[in-house]
């Protein structure tokens, strides 16, 4: 069975239901095609920084999930081997682009944010797509179920598996050898928690605390090592967990909150990054096909920094796409223009090009930096120890607000 879209995303995640909802603000419709049966929400939460918010602000999301998150206003760092707080910086700061805001958010409830101002129908769930043709002007889009979608433009967010990625000719991501363990806990009544963001770095680890409401608590550790049976037993991930924050350094309450966290709330996950380099030689966009998010740059979560530029992604998609597909009449709205095919594959293609070209440098700073800080943040030797403790740790988190001081725009057509 064959049908025709104009728009397919692939991926319903933060980047493919940023960019769908960008494009439907601007009055252009898509379909979404999901290989779950449902919104995905592992992870649990997510660090949502200044850039980010800009993001949920531009499609009009962002002040019901600031009412149901706190504001995080401080970073406290302690190393568990000396006992010594390393690093304390307030998030209470001004940067070039406006007050910096950093909150802790429900992943459940950002993605059935974005999800509930889309029409009726867009996502499409139970959705695995399986291969990509080239069919002229359209693109074929072959799903498990044996349904073929053909459409004038292909937006891959189907994360670091991505099948559109693929290919575009991007490589698989590489894996770091680092694991990341993720909890989180929801008291029935307030934790009691300051709204700060407490970290605890180890030998090879590091410890991050933070509350996200008044009942409820997220926590990660991310290590350098990684055990494929404890990747799969929720119990082991607890039990290496505990052994890491054995420490007298780290807050019996802390440890208490990873104790009473229940079994299926706590995951594991191997960290994967793409290289900088082939984001600079590597197809972005080709044609009238691109990618956002984990299909696009996967990194490591060392500055926070994989949702929140996901969302700048669909901010900057959605604008650069409808730039291609509308035009700006003297009233103020836009309309479809109609074109020749040939016209509007070009439009398509330049449309893309352009967002290409606005996230390529972005994304690879962002790469980097992560990796760098990761690389420091979670060193075991003596020299890398001594480097975070006593020399860079101010520098390190200082990187966090840094990078988070970056507006995508608005949702307007030039």
């Amino acid at each position: 069975m064959e049908e025709v879209q104009d728009i397919v995303i692939v991926g319903a995640g933060i980047a493919g239901l940023t960019a769908s909802l960008g494009l439907h603000k601007l009055g252009i419709r898509c379909l979404v095609l999901e290989s779950s049966g449902s919104l995905r929400i592992t992870g649990f939460a997510i660090g949502t920084w200044t850039n980010a918010w800009k993001a949920l602000d531009a499609v009009g999301i962002g002040d019901s999930l600031r009412q149901q998150h706190k504001q995080i206003y401080w970073n406290l760092s302690t190393s568990t081997i000396s006992g010594v707080q390393i690093a304390a910086m307030s998030f209470v700061a001004k940067g070039k682009y406006g007050d910096h805001e950093f909150r802790c958010v429900n992943r459940k409830l950002l993605l059935e944010a974005l999800a509930k101002g889309l029409p009726s129908g867009t996502i499409r769930f139970s959705s695995k797509v399986v291969s990509i043709e080239i069919s002229g002007f359209y693109k074929l889009v072959h799903l498990a179920d044996g349904t073929i979608l053909k459409t004038k433009v292909l937006i891959g967010c189907d994360g670091v598996n991505s099948v559109v990625a693929k290919w575009l000719g991007f490589k698989a991501p590489t894996f770091t050898g680092r694991a990341a363990i993720r909890g989180c806990v929801n008291f029935k009544s307030n934790h009691g928690f300051e709204p700060k963001f407490f970290q605890f770095f180890g030998k090879a680890f590091r410890f991050g605390f933070l509350p996200y409401d008044d009942n409820g608590v997220y926590w990660f550790l991310l290590t350098s090592s990684e055990d494929k049976e404890r990747e799969d037993n929720p119990i082991k991930m607890k039990q290496f967990v505990l052994s890491k924050l054995g420490n007298e350094y780290v807050p019996d309450e802390i440890k208490a909150v990873v104790e009473n966290t229940e079994l299926d709330s706590i995951i594991s996950s191997p960290l994967r990054y793409r290289h900088p380099w082939d984001l600079i030689w590597g197809n972005i966009s080709k044609g009238n096909v691109c990618v956002l998010g984990d299909a696009f740059h996967p990194m490591t979560p060392d500055i926070g920094q994989g949702a929140c530029s996901a969302l700048e992604d669909g901010i900057v998609l959605a604008r650069c796409l409808a730039g291609a597909l509308l035009t700006k009449e003297q009233s103020g709205e836009s309309t479809e223009k109609v074109d020749s095919k040939s016209e509007q594959s070009k439009k398509i293609e330049m449309g893309l090009k352009n967002y290409a070209k606005e996230r390529r440098w972005r994304s690879i700073v962002l790469i980097s930096t992560a990796y760098v800080v990761g690389f420091f943040q979670q060193g075991d030797g003596k020299l890398t120890t001594f480097l975070r403790d006593k020399l860079l740790a101010a520098f390190l988190s200082a990187l966090l607000l840094k990078r988070a001081d970056y507006d995508c725009g608005k949702l307007n057509i030039s």
